[in-house]
């Protein structure tokens, strides 16, 4: 089977950046602040394009949501491998359900066979979508996958559980969301990087697609976590058993 793949990318903080809470605690500052590709739709891309380099698929399309920055995000996803983007552009802040609603009708519109997305954003950390994506479409999903097989119409996801490894059987259509040990994303050649630049991106707002962006989540108050207190040597294991005991008690 030849399939069409859509790959969800996000433009978040680039992971390397050590992040600064702003003064009021009303969230991230991000000022002059390095913005990337989530290192997990980096990932999703990544396992697109080699499925493709296998004659597995035949387009991948990359889709983003947000502000009109996020088309610098499409670029590096059309320079590793994607063949076309489409920007739904909105200035709001899109949370989970938001995100999954205009997932769906891109999905649609387009008529992919497997949606392949990170697990989650770097960011809010939600790891949400990808389930509230399944269950809109009312589609098969494997999510944290590690390893992909792909035969016919059918879909073997392996995935990482508590007590070692899963491997889900399904069809497709699907949604898979990607975890980290399923492969390392290749850097984009400057003359990939350059041909991106002439791949189409497709410019739409949520409201062409029938979506309204609603706040259902809050953010009270952003923190930066507690620092670390030094710590000491102990002499003896004696010690240490009596430090943990009367003084952590812990033991």
């Amino acid at each position: 089977m030849i399939m069409k793949i859509l790959v969800p990318v996000k433009r978040v903080v680039d992971y390397n950046v050590k992040i600064k809470v702003k003064s009021d605690n009303s969230g991230v500052d991000l000022e002059n602040v390095k913005m990337a590709m989530n290192p997990f739709d980096e990932i999703a891309i990544e396992e697109a394009v080699r499925l493709k380099e296998k004659k597995l698929c035949e387009e991948i399309t990359a889709i983003s949501i947000g502000s009109s920055n996020s088309e610098e995000t499409l670029r590096t996803a059309l320079a590793i491998g994607a063949d076309k983007g489409i920007l739904v552009e909105t200035n709001e802040e899109v949370q989970p359900l938001e995100v999954a609603k205009v997932l769906q009708e891109i999905v649609k519109k387009n008529n992919p066979d497997l949606v392949l997305m990170g697990k989650q954003a770097i960011d809010d950390d939600s790891n949400q979508t990808g389930q509230m994506l399944s269950a809109l479409l009312n589609w098969p999903q494997g999510t944290f996958a590690s390893k992909l097989e792909i035969n016919s119409k059918e879909i073997n996801v392996t995935r990482e559980i508590d007590g070692g490894l899963e491997t889900l059987g399904m069809k497709l259509p699907a949604i898979v969301t990607t975890d980290l040990r399923l492969n390392e994303p290749r850097y984009a050649s400057l003359p990939n990087i350059m041909k991106a630049k002439q791949k189409p991106i497709e410019k739409i707002k949520p409201s062409d697609l029938n979506v309204e962006i609603k706040q259902r989540l809050k953010t009270l108050k952003v923190t930066e976590p507690p620092k670390k207190e030094a710590g000491i040597k102990v002499d003896s294991v004696q010690e240490l058993i009596k430090k943990l005991h009367e003084e952590e008690k812990v033991i």
